[in-house]
């Protein structure tokens, strides 16, 4: 998609009534494109989110097994990161951005 076809998402429900059958079908069209780039972002995002969790538990749980003492800050600091990956609440605020 070059620059001058490329969609005003602010404006894309503006004036539907007037849009020909064939301009809707290619705001759609350009919709999902953009839904799937945002969406395998979000999954290559969470995946990396599960890596970095799992070395945080995994070096959490070698320094147990070496004799290390594991303190009450490493027990709530593992909880903390095994209830985040079992919630799917954001904790960033977006009211600022632009959505819609």
């Amino acid at each position: 998609m070059d620059k001058k076809s490329e969609l005003d998402l602010n404006r894309v429900l503006v004036d539907l009534s007037e849009k020909s059958d064939e301009e809707l079908r290619e705001i759609l069209d350009q919709l999902c494109e953009e839904e799937e780039k945002i969406s395998f972002r979000r999954r290559v995002l969470h995946a990396k989110i599960d890596i970095l969790r799992a070395e945080l538990v995994a070096r959490m749980k070698r320094t147990r097994e070496d004799g290390g003492v594991i303190s009450g800050t490493d027990i709530d600091r593992l909880s903390e990161i095994l209830a985040r990956s079992l919630t799917s609440v954001s904790k960033v605020d977006i009211s600022g951005e632009e959505v819609f």
